[in-house]
């Protein structure tokens, strides 16, 4: 029985609708009735397109070109709105050069805004930059959709705010004073926000719908939640497939508050720059005046200590987050912030106060920073040695932050930056010092090269080595022990773990930052006072079992590894294969040793690529892709579908395709189908190109050429085994054995053999729009998802799934580097209090950040030296050595290790071995990781 499906949009909560599809019963003739748009519109994957196109129309004013000012400038142009006019009265001072990363000591007296615009223009060739020299009129101001203000006085924010509210301007203040920050945003009366979360629509599949007198309700077992809907009394039972997703419903938000908080008064009080107990009267005096709420006299005190400094980080971080709230302002997408927010990161200030000496300013680039932290630690800041890992949107962020606070730039410091990845155009919306004329250029060189630029004293050596055991020559022991710490901006976990494993090793501390999109986090790992960062069991990417791809899938992200699969095998290894097959002797018995099923196929491929199915001219290119399509989207479906029918059953009685098993149908081509020819043009394309054979994008020659393309027969077998779990695919071995002997008999003494000509494998490039590689990947992917009856998607995000990218943001990137240097500070200090560091996370969605204390009472930091032989000269036993640690650390140890080798684990099983001595010479060094049942368990090494 042909099934069709349904539709119908369903309250879940005041603010959370529900689009449904399912396949039910269609013998009523009472069918209900519905707008499939609103299916169509929850399933297309749109918000972010839209976003954008608000964004374009949008012109954006920002006031104040210190190093706050313009941090938010070029986060929004990274972010690509129409048009930012930066504006400034004033002209450069020294102080400007310790965060201002636009201004030179060539600038100093000139406007700043006309010094920095011209570096502004180059960040986005879309987005038009002006500079405005003049003051903030309100004929001026009547041309933006956006005013942000920073270093402004509080009378300037309240007449600026003040008219931004009355024309429906959306008004943002932004603010730095040393270690402090505010933020303020006004978006008016009605603010919609199409997207308050920006997490993805949640989908499920139905499990059963349970009809009940005023409607029924439906359940979702694997994402359990169920909900109700209308009455449905009309509607037949339902049968299989259904699937619901979850439509997202605007909210509108109302933000003016006509007053000011205590914070405030104090923040415009240090202009004044009065003494801190002189501060604290006047901030008390109006807080009574003002009838405002109690305030702390102690924050406002240390405020007052700092008020003077312009530090870098925090303007990275309060840029960052402006910088945000500017692109929600924009685009409506996303929760703005709920009026005023403020923050401070006053442990980073010295354990020890400071003579008043140190923090005078001594005309130089640093004066900002060191009327905060004195010129003693500025100069310890300049002989620092640090290793960078990364060069990529938190390397460029760390790099600029580096440069401006002079770290390794004074004499005996230095910075070592190494990534491996050359520059690609993809990188420039967020990877600010890299410019389209640097595209195929190093990332580690030019990284350094526009850090020189920044400050000039800079001492840093570029590498393009990727760091791992291969690198071990390079960054050794006499490598780690000249460095005072390490800096991590990479982007996945693997190489995360084995640079902190180096910092374990070496005794080294650790700077870790990490993004994805508008969430990141930072980890700081300080020897002796911190856990490490890993490894944990919670990192890494999680694999799609190896049958859902092949067989079951039930979501877009499933088709597209599919599809990239496919990319992989058929023009990258099959190619890899044939060159190998031709040029290395040994190759057919090292591929005997992959084991009979993964040799089979291997040799499969490469006797058809050298075979009956090398392409001669263009056209055979045609047929092939023709005949590989009625492959996958045909013959392949009509297979499982004969192994498994629409109505097979599980030996429990239950329907085979229910919960995660979408019953798919064959597709029959058309040549008048976009997507249907999408794929043949770019799977013929492609075939041509690992041959050497050029091709066309003539759809009419294409079609032509397809006439002529014969199209054999398919008729199932039943003969053919499909695997439904992962465990019988890895089980299954080769079958046709003697196709395995003929295949090992032919290429071993094959004429080719030596003689074929080379193929060209492809390396898969999502960039380039030219080469066909994404047009395959989303017409493989869509097509597939047809069969199965998964919503499609467009190219954009096919991009970001098969391109396996990260999604990096400039306001991110520009907060995490912020607070990963603030942490900074604190090393280069020497700070040894654990309440000092932080570890943080943010999501600039809602604003939301929480920062941890770091730390262990014990850890992998503390070594546990112990006298392996008694006075006797016997050698310890396990069980004195469990004693002698639980004596005297009062640790209990529940598992011994020596590499990777379990020596002991508490239980009666191991209890034999506590008597068991162990003969280990006196001069070796031997560690065991131990694992005790204290409160705040860690694991630490103990060295005998």
């Amino acid at each position: 029985m042909k099934s069709s499906g349904i539709a119908k949009k369903a309250v879940l909560s005041s603010s959370i609708f529900f689009a449904v599809r399912g396949v039910c019963c269609n013998k009523t003739p009472c069918e209900p009735s519905f707008d499939p748009a609103g299916v169509v519109v929850a399933d297309r994957y749109v918000l972010g397109h839209d976003a954008m196109r608000r964004m374009k129309e949008a012109n954006v004013l920002v006031a104040g070109m210190r190093g706050l000012g313009v941090e938010i400038a070029k986060n929004v142009i990274l972010a690509g709105v129409r048009s930012v006019t930066v504006q400034d009265e004033g002209v450069t001072e020294w102080c400007d050069l310790a965060s201002q990363f636009y201004l030179r000591e060539s600038h100093l007296g000139q406007n700043r805004s006309v010094c920095c615009c011209p570096q502004l223009s180059q960040l986005n060739s879309y987005v038009r930059v002006h500079s405005h020299c003049g003051p903030l009129e309100e004929n001026f101001l009547f041309g933006f959709q956006v005013v942000v203000l920073t270093n402004s006085t509080l009378l300037e924010q309240q007449r600026v705010g003040t008219f931004c509210h009355s024309h429906n301007i959306k008004f943002i203040v932004a603010d730095t004073k040393g270690l402090c920050g505010q933020l303020f945003c006004d978006f008016g009366e009605d603010f919609t926000v199409t997207d308050c979360n920006g997490e993805p629509p949640i989908t499920a599949m139905i499990d059963k719908i349970t009809k009940v007198m005023h409607g029924f309700k439906i359940y979702s077992y694997c994402n359990g939640f169920s909900f109700s809907i209308c009455d449905t009394s009309g509607f037949h039972e339902y049968e299989r497939g259904g699937v619901v997703t979850e439509v997202k419903d605007s909210a509108t938000f109302t933000g003016y508050i006509n007053g000011v908080c205590g914070l405030t008064l104090s923040f415009h009080l240090t202009a004044i720059q009065v003494d801190a107990d002189k501060l604290v009267t006047l901030a008390t005096r109006l807080k009574v005046a003002s009838g405002l709420d109690e305030m702390d006299e102690n924050m406002v005190r240390k405020l007052a200590m700092v008020a003077r400094g312009d530090l870098a980080p925090v303007n990275a971080f309060i840029g960052g987050l402006a910088a945000q709230e500017v692109i929600k302002a924009c685009s409506g997408k996303f929760t703005p912030l709920h009026q005023w927010m403020y923050f401070h990161a006053l442990e980073c200030l010295p354990e020890a106060a400071k003579v008043e000496e140190q923090l005078l300013a001594m005309r130089c680039r640093y004066d900002g920073q060191i009327a905060v932290f004195g010129s003693d630690f500025q100069e310890k800041l300049g002989k620092q040695r640090y290793f960078l890992v990364g060069a990529g949107a938190i390397g460029c962020e760390l790099l600029k932050n580096f440069a401006l606070i002079g770290l390794g730039a004074g004499e005996g410091g230095h910075i070592t930056v190494t990534d491996m990845d050359s520059i690609e155009k993809s990188n420039l919306n967020r990877q600010f010092l890299f410019k389209p004329q640097d595209i195929g250029r190093q990332k580690a060189n030019v990284a350094a090269e526009a850090a020189r630029q920044m400050n000039p004293d800079m001492n840093i050596t570029a590498h393009q080595n990727r760091l791992g055991t291969e690198s071990e020559s390079v960054y050794g022991h006499s490598f780690f022990r000249n460095l005072d710490g390490v800096a991590a901006a990479l982007d996945n976990y693997e190489a995360r773990v084995y640079l902190d494993g180096c910092c374990v090793a070496y005794k080294k501390p650790m700077l870790e930052g990490g993004t994805l999109g508008t969430k990141g986090s930072t980890v700081v790992v300080v020897p002796h006072v911190t856990e490490s960062y890993g490894p944990t069991s919670s990192g890494g990417e999680h694999a799609i079992p190896l049958c859902t791809l092949k067989n079951f899938p039930h979501r877009i992200e499933h088709t597209l590894q599919w599809a990239r699969d496919q990319f992989e095998g058929l023009f990258k290894h099959s190619a890899e294969n044939v060159n190998q097959y031709s040029s290395d002797s040994g190759f057919l018995s090292h591929t005997m040793e992959r084991g009979p099923a993964e040799e089979l196929e291997v040799l499969e491929s490469i006797s058809s690529s050298l075979g009956e199915q090398r392409p001669r001219s263009w056209p055979d290119c045609v047929s092939w892709a023709r005949r590989r399509w009625e492959t996958l989207y045909n013959n392949d479906i009509r297979q499982l579908l004969h192994c498994f029918p629409p109505d097979s059953v599980t030996s429990s009685g239950l329907p085979f395709w229910m919960d995660m098993k979408r019953c798919p149908h064959p597709l029959t081509f058309d040549p008048n189908n976009t997507t249907h020819m999408d794929y043949v043009v770019a799977a013929a394309n492609l075939y041509g190109q690992i041959y050497g054979i050029e091709g066309t994008r003539d759809c009419a020659a294409i079609r032509a050429a397809l006439e002529e393309v014969h199209v054999p027969e398919f008729t199932p077998k039943s003969s053919v085994k499909i695997h439904v779990t992962d465990e019988e695919m890895k089980g299954e071995e080769a079958k046709d054995v003697a196709r395995l002997n003929e295949l090992r008999e032919k290429l071993a003494s094959g004429p080719v053999r030596g003689h074929a000509p080379r193929m060209q494998p492809l390396e898969f490039e999502k960039d380039d729009d030219s080469n066909f590689h994404m047009d395959y990947i989303v017409a493989a992917s869509n097509l597939r998802a047809e069969n199965y009856d998964i919503p499609t998607t467009d190219k954009h995000k096919s991009k970001l799934i098969a391109g396996r990218i990260m999604p990096a943001i400039a306001t991110t990137t520009a907060a995490i580097a912020g607070l990963m240097c603030l942490e900074l500070y604190k090393l280069v200090q020497g700070h040894r209090r654990i309440e000092s560091y932080r570890s943080s996370f943010l999501n600039l969605i809602r604003v939301s950040f929480t920062f941890h204390l770091a730390g262990k009472e014990y850890s992998l930091w503390d070594d546990f030296l112990v006298q392996g032989k008694r006075g006797d000269g016997e050698e310890m036993t396990l069980g004195e050595l469990l004693k002698h640690i639980k004596e005297t650390y009062n640790l209990e140890i529940t598992g011994l290790f020596y590499g990777p080798a379990l020596l002991y684990s508490a239980g009666p099983c191991h209890s034999n071995r506590l008597q068991q001595k162990y003969d280990i010479p006196s001069s070796l060094s031997v560690v065991f990781r131990c694992w005790t049942s204290t409160e705040g368990r860690g694991d630490y090494d103990i060295i005998m």
